[in-house]
């Protein structure tokens, strides 16, 4: 699950907040099943992250954007204009990376189409809020392509939190 901070933002560089990957203090990365049920596993990863990393006050806030962040991507970045699914194994990650007064969470998916917000005046409706959502309570967002080996995009949003008590500060 979790792995080196540096290695592991290589691919999600270009595009990410202006944060130095090397300064990053936590990282946290996990795999899903390209089904529905991993959308509880993503919040679960991220609770017990969280935990670990003491950041608890800003739980119900991530979870809710980890939850539409894997939605959107099991809802619209697994399929190609064929029907067909992607080959990429794993189809779908999420990545958690903390600096000292920031978080960021990114998913991965395979899909080349942007990220497109729908009618958020429609409250009745059943979806299409997810990215008003994450707008709403994360403190920016966006996505970029991905380069190199790995094909699909990533989207990713930026949370800001309170230092942990005993961790020396970083510069910004």
């Amino acid at each position: 699950m979790g792995t080196n901070g540096s290695t592991m933002l290589e691919p999600l560089r270009q595009g990410l907040p202006p944060l130095d990957p090397a300064t990053v203090s936590d990282a946290a990365s996990c795999a899903l099943p390209p089904r529905y049920e991993a959308v509880r596993e993503a919040r679960q990863f991220t609770r017990g992250t969280l935990d670990r990393w003491r950041l608890d006050e800003r739980f119900d806030d991530v979870c809710l954007v980890v939850s539409e962040l894997v939605t959107n991507a099991l809802r619209h970045g697994l399929t190609t204009g064929n029907g067909a699914c992607p080959a990429q194994d794993p189809p779908v990650r999420l990545h958690l990376m903390r600096w000292t007064e920031r978080l960021v969470c990114a998913v991965r998916d395979p899909s080349h189409d942007s990220p497109v917000a729908g009618d958020s005046e429609d409250f009745s409706a059943e979806s299409g809020r997810g990215l008003f959502l994450v707008d709403s309570f994360a403190d920016s967002w966006g996505w970029h392509p991905l380069g190199g080996a790995l094909n699909g995009k990533v989207v990713w949003a930026l949370f800001q939190v309170e230092p942990v008590p005993g961790r020396p500060s970083a510069c910004r």
